[in-house]
C-alpha cells in the first residue's frame, strides 16, 4: 500500500511538471549557474572523499623505528594505522647512511602484518615491548568510520540537488561534508594520543624494550588534508545556500550610463 501511494505521487509530480512546462512556466530547481557550482564544489569533495578513504583504509600512520646501533645487521621498525600493524625486519645497509633509525618503511624486508585484536577479542597489541590502550585506539577508528558515513550522506544529499532539484539537501550536505572533515580531524588528535600511550606503555617483562623514535607517515598526511578539504567543501555548499542579496550590498553593481 505504502509503495502504491509513492508510484502514484510520483506520477502526479510528473503530469504537474508536464503542465508546467507546456504553460511555459519556470520549473523548480537549481538555474544553469547553480547547478555548475554544486558540480566544481562537487568535484572539490570528491578528492576530499578519495583521500579520506585512503588514508582510513592504510597503515602508514606511524612508523615506529628502534635504532640502528644495535651491533647486528639487521634492524626493526613497524608501521601501523587504525586497523592493522606491520613490523618489519631490515637490513641495516638498506637503511640511508645518514639516518639514525631504522627505516623508513618502505624499504624492502621481512614483514608480518596484524589486524589489531581489540575490535574482535579485546586484547591489547604488543609492539616492541610496548602494549597498546585499546579504549583510545579503538575510539580513534569509530570517529573515522563515523566521518566517512556522514562524507556518504552528504555525498548523497548532493546527489539529490542535482538529480531532483531539491535545494533544502545543499544546506544538509554541507553541513555533513563539514561535520565529516571535523570528525576526522578529531580522529587524527586521538589517534596521536593512542601513538603517546603506546610509547609510554612498556612491558616489564623480559627481553627489555628497544628504544624507539617514532614519525608520522602519508596515510596521516592523507588524513589531515581530507579534512582541510571536506571542511572547505562544506564551507563554499553553505555559501551557496546564502541569498544573493548580501553579497550584492557588499558589491553593488556599476550602471552605465549613456551621455
Amino acid at each position: 500500500m505504502m509503495w502504491s501511494n509513492f508510484l502514484m505521487q510520483e506520477e502526479n509530480r510528473r503530469r504537474a511538471e508536464a503542465g508546467r512546462r507546456g504553460r511555459g512556466q519556470a520549473l523548480p530547481g537549481l538555474s544553469a549557474e547553480q547547478e555548475g557550482k554544486v558540480k566544481l564544489v562537487l568535484l572539490l569533495t570528491a578528492v576530499g572523499a578519495t583521500l579520506a578513504v585512503l588514508a582510513v583504509g592504510t597503515e602508514f600512520w606511524v612508523e615506529l623505528n628502534t635504532f640502528k646501533a644495535n651491533g647486528s645487521a639487521v634492524c626493526d621498525a613497524a608501521h601501523l594505522g587504525l586497523w592493522k600493524v606491520c613490523t618489519k625486519r631490515l637490513w641495516q645497509a638498506d637503511v640511508p647512511a645518514g639516518r639514525e633509525t631504522c627505516g623508513p618503511a618502505e624499504l624492502p624486508g621481512e614483514a608480518n602484518c596484524t589486524y589489531f585484536k581489540f575490535f574482535t577479542t579485546g586484547e591489547n597489541a604488543r609492539i616492541f615491548q610496548r602494549t597498546t590502550k585499546k579504549e583510545v585506539s579503538l575510539a580513534a577508528a569509530v570517529i573515522a568510520v563515523v566521518g566517512l558515513a556522514v562524507m556518504a550522506l552528504g555525498c548523497l544529499c548532493i546527489i539529490m540537488v542535482l538529480s531532483k532539484g531539491a535545494e533544502f539537501l545543499l544546506r544538509v550536505g554541507a553541513v555533513c561534508f563539514g561535520l565529516s572533515g571535523l570528525l576526522l580531524l578529531v580522529s587524527l588528535e586521538v589517534f596521536r594520543h593512542s601513538v603517546q600511550a603506546l610509547l609510554q606503555r612498556v612491558s616489564p617483562e623480559p627481553p627489555p624494550a628497544p628504544a624507539l623514535a617514532y614519525e608520522y607517515s602519508w596515510s596521516l598526511g592523507c588524513g589531515v588534508g581530507a579534512s582541510l578539504v571536506l571542511l572547505l567543501g562544506g564551507l563554499c555548499f553553505l555559501l551557496l545556500t546564502l541569498p544573493p542579496w548580501p553579497w550584492g550590498s557588499l558589491c553593488p553593481k556599476q550602471e552605465h550610463r549613456a551621455t
